[in-house]
């Protein structure tokens, strides 16, 4: 079974207007609503593909029940920790001329939400994959991935960790089973500038040394890069297309990613899977659905 975590999830609300002026009054021509969150996003697209998980984390308030309504609709099962306080985010996002963003900061979560969250990471069983991603609310440790990963450490867990810095960097010595940085967060940790796929391959190779078993970096149009557990390295050119939104892209292609590696245990079928997952949302206004990314599949 497969078990994500969202510590900060949010309601996306995105709109567009033909320009927006600071200052005055701006009208929106379109809106829509999203619900997500990079734990989220990596449930909702390994439900596309067949796949089911449990999404875990916290919510709050009216916008908490919204999130956690909108995701169960589409049948994903819930196990979040209702915080007493506060609201779950709002992020607004402004497409016009240029994209503006405004992303909320969230509730605060005390020491004894945090251990309700515990108590329900412990029935995860021998086997079973859990996902980390994203940042880390002001209000929560900043070790708290360590904590998450020390706490289960008796049991045979598979972890996957999306995030930077840091966040990322210190659980290595844990020996995760997947990180997935992008190439501009593997130049900040390794505090360098990168230009180049083979400077990916460089770094990427230094994280398996430090602890990864598989590193898998993102470079959007230029593709990615796996460095596998075998020691092999593999590297993928994107799909050609118009990218339209970047938001959730990532997580699409760790979901697509691990679905690829539980459908045939293969690491190149499941880069290839993740990249058209990836790619499929990043040529969507919304998360990729199955169709569009079986159709980018063919092309790779």
């Amino acid at each position: 079974m497969i078990y994500t975590v969202t510590f900060n999830p949010a309601v996306d609300y995105v709109v567009k207007t033909d320009e927006l002026i600071a200052g005055q009054v701006n009208r929106s021509e379109r809106e829509s609503v999203f619900f997500g969150g990079k734990g989220i996003n990596v449930s909702i697209i390994l439900k596309e593909l067949g796949i089911n998980s449990e999404a875990l984390g916290f919510v709050a308030g009216f916008t908490g029940k919204a999130i956690e309504e909108g995701i169960s609709s589409a049948g994903i099962k819930t196990n979040f920790v209702h915080l007493k306080n506060g609201f779950s985010r709002i992020n607004v996002k402004i497409k016009s001329n240029t994209e503006t963003e405004l992303n909320g900061q969230g509730p605060k979560i005390n020491e004894d939400e945090v251990n309700e969250l515990y108590r329900r990471l412990d029935k995860l069983n021998d086997g079973d994959i859990l996902v980390l991603a994203g940042s880390v609310p002001s209000s929560l440790p900043r070790d708290i991935y360590e904590k998450i990963i020390a706490h289960l450490e008796k049991k045979k867990i598979r972890f996957v960790v999306d995030a930077a810095n840091d966040l990322l960097l210190n659980v290595l010595i844990s020996k995760p089973f997947i990180i997935k940085p992008n190439n501009f967060e593997l130049s900040e940790m390794f505090n360098t500038e990168i230009n180049s796929t083979d400077e990916v391959i460089f770094y990427a190779k230094k994280l398996r040394e430090m602890g990864a078993c598989n590193v898998l970096v993102s470079m959007a149009e230029n593709g990615a890069v796996l460095a596998d557990e075998n020691g092999s390295i593999h590297v993928i050119d994107a799909p050609k297309g118009k990218a339209i939104n970047s938001v959730g892209a990532g997580d699409a292609m760790l979901a697509g990613f691990l679905a690829g590696f539980l459908e045939k245990g293969d690491y190149g079928y499941a880069l290839k899977l993740g990249t058209a997952a990836g790619s499929a949302t990043a040529f969507s206004e919304d998360l990729a659905r199955k169709a569009d990314i079986e159709k980018l599949l063919k092309t790779l």
